[in-house]
């Protein structure tokens, strides 16, 4: 049985939050220095669809929600071993959700005093959170062979809500923007603005489906812990998982367009697909081969992944970096220089990030 913590899982989590980083913006500016159809079309990969569609950059979002279930049996799973109460941790799981929730609201608003029509509730850090608690409840109070129950249940039920339903003066089962019954729901009971006006790219009804990112992450991470088998067998267990979790995305694409914006359950699968086949990689690489010494520089950032998310509000990043390199963009000179700043501007983060590391100091929610 794996109890000890993964070493992949970190290091998969600094892989995704590097992205956010600021990491896309090296293909971004290679395509605006060459204008190359090559650099171009991965510049592409790094912009999210305007509605239906699928990009590499969709995957970063609900690839951390995937981890932070992986992490449930070996967190919540461990103090549940060592006699704490569900009482006890359903209490410290809602309050982390909450935590997020709040922390998601200051990220979108900042902390001045503003009129609810002008506050955005709803945010990354908030899905996040409310897909987290309400996944981990799932794990506390339901056996782990029904996970996959409710996992389908609610990919399935979500999908007969919008199937069966639109907003006023459409068609049933309509999925446009100002169509779909989410959307409509979400500007109808949400206070304040939606990041649209009539959409908000992390709804509130949504959250339905982004559970089952969270179960899928919290499948994963028991099946690791409790299987049986050897470890080099678990990877081809979670890659086939993984391609076939993406393979009946496709299927369902034709009638449940793939969206990350209405968090559709082909997009639950897909990126659940993606997550399987990128964690089975790390896992296999870092902790069954024991190749850990390149990981460590995501490591690094996966265990501040919340500090450095929360960082682009609380700390100016381009005057930073100007400040240490300025003078490397002026050797350079132009067309390059812009890249050498993205380079320059992750190097600063990343040394800010290892500080921390260093000295332990871990911003936990």
């Amino acid at each position: 049985m794996q109890t000890k913590r993964l070493y992949s899982l970190d290091a998969l989590r600094g892989f995704d939050m590097i992205w956010i980083m600021g990491a896309e913006e090296i293909f971004h500016s290679l395509a605006k220095i060459t204008h190359q159809p090559f650099w171009e079309s991965l510049s592409a990969q790094f912009e999210h669809p305007k509605w239906n569609g699928f990009t590499a950059y969709d995957l970063i979002f609900p690839l951390f929600i995937f981890l932070a279930g992986v992490s449930t049996p070996y967190s919540i799973g461990r103090l549940l071993e060592e006699g704490k109460t569900k009482q006890s941790l359903l209490m410290r799981v809602i309050k982390r959700g909450l935590i997020l929730v709040v922390l998601g609201m200051i990220f979108n608003n900042g902390l001045q005093v503003r009129p609810i029509s002008d506050f955005r509730f709803m945010s990354v850090l908030g899905r996040i959170g409310i897909s987290y608690m309400l996944a981990n409840i799932i794990y506390l109070y339901v056996k782990d062979k029904y996970h996959i129950i409710w996992f389908s249940s609610l990919l399935i039920g979500y999908w007969l809500i919008l199937k069966f339903t639109s907003a006023p003066g459409f068609p049933l089962g309509d999925l446009t923007e100002p169509g779909n019954f989410a959307s409509f729901f979400d500007r109808s009971i949400l206070p304040g603005k939606l990041s649209r006006g009539i959409h908000d790219t992390v709804g509130f009804f949504n959250n339905i489906p982004a559970i089952s990112s969270a179960l899928a992450g919290i499948m994963t991470g028991n099946y690791l812990k409790k299987a049986t088998t050897t470890p080099s067998k678990q990877v081809v267990t979670l890659a086939i998982l993984g391609f076939a979790s993406i393979l009946i995305a496709q299927i369902w694409n034709i009638d449940f367009p793939i969206n990350k914006n209405l968090w559709s359950s082909s997009f639950v699968l897909v990126t659940t697909g993606w997550s399987l086949l990128l964690f089975s990689v790390f896992y296999y690489i870092i902790d069954v081969l024991g190749y850990k010494n390149w990981a460590f520089v995501f490591k690094v950032i996966g265990m501040n992944s919340i500090l450095i998310y929360m960082s682009g509000k609380l700390i100016n990043w381009p005057h930073a970096t100007d400040g240490f390199f300025h003078w490397v963009g002026d050797l350079i000179g132009d067309p390059y220089n812009i890249l050498a700043m993205v380079i320059c501007t992750l190097l600063v983060k990343w040394v800010f990030l290892y500080l921390l590391y260093q000295k332990k100091i871990f911003l936990k929610v």
